[in-house]
């Protein structure tokens, strides 16, 4: 029975993987010291050797005759944890073994001792998946395991891991591979299996895999059963990409402005059936190649991930065009990828975003600068807290002892009285004939607080404005600070002028309590009155 090349070319000891050295020799040094740790944790994206190091952890640790680190690969125990039928290694796929249940039945089979090996080892993929609940029960069994038991955890998703499970492993991350070592890694696996495999096609397969050693040798395999000789032509066709002529074609059409070109490019693409989607992410690799050569000519060329023949293209477009353009470009196309997940037509999206890019048309939407914003309402509250809300002041015009105070904050430094109530002289003062104005104004504002100033009256006096206040109940609203200020701006909307504010009331008390006895006397004998009446009738 055929078996797929990645799982037939997967490492089977550390020294076969690749790109990770700075794991593998930290976990050969550890087995070789007799030091290994009760709990691992690999992180890394796909295809980076995650699993395979865990595999390989699980045999090195129960094999017989361990070399320098490594597996023997020859005792009883690494051959048949290789074919999986040691039960000391479970392997347990988080995705779909997720509940809470499934880990009790994990913990109670822990308790058991190995039955062949030194270790039972649980190889938990995936573990990003579990419920809150299924962590919590992994807790306690995973910080005091029993000394025959060892945990190795992998994930992709390292941030959905609780802190209180990282705690409790040996992290490792896993870094992306190189496409050299990605294409050094094919051509070898590509010699032993009679595969004829070029350079160009080596390299552009090590491109598209994005330093995922897994989905790199699977597309070896798809592109080997296409075509005899595997090229870059042969890789584009089975890949459903575009080829490079047909991408610089775009390129050279969208810097000259071209838009009927690049459509046409694009159109005879679509009949062909190739993938637009992956059309896009092939000309934001290349634009950003351009971007790096805009940007750091100098250390571009370890940067920048092309065929060694497309340099000199990419050099003569980056000299067309300013740095400026190709990142606004490359921000469009980015989110041209993004609709394109979304939208119905994924064509119509991907030749609009090639004619605003041949047009110059850019984005209408600009991120905005919180920060800004989240200043200007500080400075606000810091204003409105320098206001007072209210202080008692008695003086010359205050015939009674309950008097308010409030500054208006129309200005930004608060104003100091510039005359002294107590030697100023009746003739001093000047009747507010606007004060009406600011009354209605104050209606559209605060409707329950200008209500109480109903048939009250205001003069003014230097940069002071006196109101007399015929219901006691705005004096009662006037405490609250809010109301101040408000009354305090319309002022000096109205006016034109701050004004600190002084106000009193001209019923006392008593005299206020008086007045409502009576209303409340007239209601209840009309009342009455009007019972009598109907009685009678």
């Amino acid at each position: 029975m055929y078996k797929a090349l990645y799982r037939k070319w997967r490492p089977i000891t550390f020294d076969d993987v690749i790109s990770q050295q700075h794991i593998t020799d930290t976990l050969k040094n550890q087995l070789v010291n007799g030091k290994t740790a009760h709990a691992y944790l690999f992180t890394g994206s796909r295809g980076t050797g995650k699993t395979t190091c865990a595999r390989i952890l699980a045999k090195a640790v129960n094999c017989v005759n361990p070399r320098n680190g490594n597996p023997c690969l020859e005792c009883d125990n690494c051959r048949d944890i290789e074919d999986g039928s040691l039960v000391d290694i479970i392997e347990i796929d988080a995705a779909s073994n997720n509940s809470v249940d499934d880990i009790r039945d994990l913990r109670d089979g822990a308790v058991y001792t190995p039955e062949r090996g030194a270790y039972k080892v649980y190889i938990i993929d995936e573990v990003h998946m579990l419920s809150t609940s299924a962590f919590n029960a992994l807790l306690k069994i995973m910080e005091e395991p029993p000394a025959y038991v060892k945990f190795i955890l992998a994930t992709t998703e390292i941030h959905k891991v609780p802190a209180t499970i990282l705690s409790r492993c040996q992290r490792y991350d896993f870094r992306r591979i190189k496409a050299e070592d990605i294409a050094q890694r094919l051509l070898y696996i590509a010699s032993q299996e009679d595969i004829n495999l070029t350079d160009d096609g080596a390299h552009l397969i090590a491109r598209l895999a994005d330093g995922g050693m897994r989905d790199a040798v699977s597309l070896l395999d798809q592109c080997s059963a296409c075509a005899d000789v595997v090229d870059s032509n042969a890789v584009s066709a089975s890949a459903g990409i575009a080829g490079k002529d047909y991408l610089f074609e775009i390129l050279e059409a969208v810097t000259g402005g071209n838009a009927s070109e690049a459509i046409r490019v694009t159109g005879a693409l679509y009949d062909m059936s190739k993938d637009l989607t992956r059309l896009c992410e092939e000309l934001i690799m290349q634009m950003r190649n351009i971007m790096l050569l805009k940007a750091s000519p100098k250390s571009a060329q370890e940067l920048i991930s092309c065929m060694p023949d497309e340099m000199e293209k990419l050099k003569a477009l980056a000299e067309k065009i300013d740095l400026e353009t190709v990142i606004e470009r490359l921000n469009q196309l980015q989110h041209c990828r993004e609709r394109m997940l979304r939208v119905m037509n994924r064509r119509v999206e991907f030749e609009m975003t090639l004619i605003k890019m041949c047009s110059d048309i850019k984005n209408n939407t600009e991120t905005i600068d919180n920060s800004e914003i989240y200043d200007k309402i500080k400075q606000l509250e810091n204003k409105l807290n320098r206001v007072p809300t209210g202080s008692v002041n008695a003086s010359r015009y205050s015939d009674k002892p309950e008097v308010m105070t409030a500054n208006s904050p129309a200005v930004e430094a608060e104003p100091v009285p510039n005359v002294d109530l107590k030697s100023v002289k009746p003739e001093d003062i000047t009747p507010c004939t606007r004060w009406g104005e600011v009354l209605e104004e104050f209606k559209k504002v605060n409707p329950s607080v200008a209500g109480s100033l109903e048939d009250s009256e205001a003069s003014t006096v230097g940069n002071i404005i006196l109101i007399t206040a015929k219901n006691r109940f705005f004096m009662t609203l006037f405490k609250n600070k809010e109301n101040a200020v408000s009354l305090g701006s319309v002022i000096a909307k109205v006016l034109g002028q701050r004004y600190v504010i002084r106000a009193k009331c001209a019923v006392s008390v008593s005299q206020q309590q008086s007045m409502a006895e009576k209303l409340i006397k007239k209601a209840i004998d009309s009342g009455i009155d009007t019972a009598v009446e109907n009685n009678q009738n």
